[in-house]
């Protein structure tokens, strides 16, 4: 009976699992499609490494142009009040290194040449300008018979072919002024040149310690200094900084963003979201900070080793309707007026363009025969909010230099308001 059973519900079993397997499935359920992103105004910026800009290519710092020992002493030399203060800015010093120059003593006028990287920006026209009225001023005065400008155009090459065709003449040049186009291609012609006669190295220097003198003012370190820590003291915690260059392989420039890198390395407050070059150009520089604004929604601070675009930058936030951002420029009078007329909060550091007279009377100097310095390092005075008044000049033209040192000058200010470079008239011997 007991295996009747069983087996009656054994059967039964079976029977349910074969309807079961014989019905059809039941649907499943359709995929549910994911929903739209919400639309945003702003593009959401994907989380980025910080300081990110200071891991690019153009953040590179050449290391034969920047050390930390030359950084500490540009600190230092930005306090220091100049040893000769009497004297008018653009012939002040700030350290002692004292040189004999009677060796070259010889009677006036004297036959000065000058071989020039080129006057090929605003701010070597200014310098240029300032440079010949000092020569006509000297010419007047019995100082100087010729001067021989020769202008390289930009070009390493040719720079170094002009020095040599200047030296190779005995009596064509009483003395050399040269303004480098770079440092490290024009030392081996800046070399042959201090074998054959006096040398006056200025603006932009040279690896070697030949010349009698290397004149500038505090240099690429200062102007580092002065533009990123402004940037640091002043920008929001986690603030995005743009920073430009206009070119590698120069030593001042080398300084500049070496010093600059260094203080924002340091810093723990802001973010570095870009290095570009922008080659001086100020569609360019206008173009790439449009560019970084799509791309991070927001860039806080502009830090710049050479302030001729700076207009151009700025004119991207107010056409973008955007507040402007903290900004490091430079003393063109174009961004002086600007940053007047917007009420930034901006800095000038500066290489002052008066450092061209400089060389002229240094060079007239040693060939008088007096002790000069070997190293002459002039003072570097910043454009801020407290001087701005002091060197914002309305009746001066847009690519105008504030710190030529040029007031005191015959031919002020019609000279700077009217540039023209070509008509000075180099008399050859």
């Amino acid at each position: 009976m007991k295996k009747s059973m069983l087996l009656v519900v054994s059967v039964i079993v079976v029977f349910a699992m074969l309807l079961a397997a014989c019905k059809p499935a039941a649907p499943t359920a359709a995929p549910v499609e994911p929903e739209a992103p919400v639309a945003t105004e702003a593009p959401v910026v994907p989380d980025a490494p910080k300081n990110q800009g200071l891991q690019m290519d153009a953040a590179k710092v050449a290391p034969q142009f920047y050390n930390d020992a030359d950084f500490d002493e540009s600190l230092q030399l930005m306090k220091q009040a100049p040893l000769n203060p009497d004297a008018p800015i653009y012939m002040q010093y700030l350290i002692n290194d004292p040189v004999d120059t009677t060796q070259y003593k010889k009677a006036p006028p004297y036959n000065i040449c000058f071989s020039n990287a080129g006057v090929n920006n605003p701010w070597r026209v200014v310098g240029y300008t300032t440079m010949r009225e000092q020569v006509e001023e000297l010419r007047a005065a019995g100082l100087i018979k010729n001067f021989i400008h020769v202008d390289a155009q930009g070009q390493d090459a040719k720079q170094i072919a002009d020095i040599e065709d200047l030296i190779a003449t005995p009596g064509k040049c009483d003395l050399l002024i040269v303004s480098p186009n770079t440092s490290e291609a024009l030392t081996p012609a800046v070399e042959k040149a201090c074998e054959k006669l006096p040398v006056v190295v200025f603006d932009r220097g040279v690896l070697t310690d030949c010349p009698v003198v290397f004149e500038k003012t505090i240099g690429g370190y200062a102007f580092g200094i002065s533009g990123a820590q402004f940037i640091v003291d002043n920008l929001p915690e986690g603030g995005n900084v743009l920073a430009f260059r206009i070119l590698p392989g120069v030593d001042v420039l080398e300084q500049r963003w070496g010093a600059a890198k260094r203080i924002f390395e340091e810093a723990g407050n802001i973010n570095v979201v870009g290095v570009e070059f922008d080659d001086y150009n100020t569609v360019k520089t206008n173009t790439i900070v449009r560019d970084y604004i799509d791309r991070f929604g927001h860039i806080d601070g502009i830090w710049m080793d050479a302030g001729g675009p700076a207009v151009g930058a700025l004119e991207a936030y107010q056409d973008l309707g955007l507040p402007f951002p903290v900004m490091v420029g430079e003393d063109q009078n174009d961004y002086l007026k600007f940053w007047k007329e917007n009420n930034l909060t901006a800095i000038a550091p500066t290489f002052p363009t008066f450092q061209w007279r400089s060389a002229v009377l240094i060079a007239v100097k040693i060939l008088q025969g007096e002790t000069v310095q070997h190293r002459w390092v002039l003072p570097q005075p910043d454009v801020t909010q407290e001087n701005l008044d002091k060197y914002y000049n309305a009746a001066m033209p847009p690519l105008y230099y504030a710190l030529s040192g040029a007031e005191d000058m015959k031919n002020w200010p019609d000279a700077w308001i009217n540039v023209d470079t070509t008509k000075y008239v180099d008399v050859l011997p």
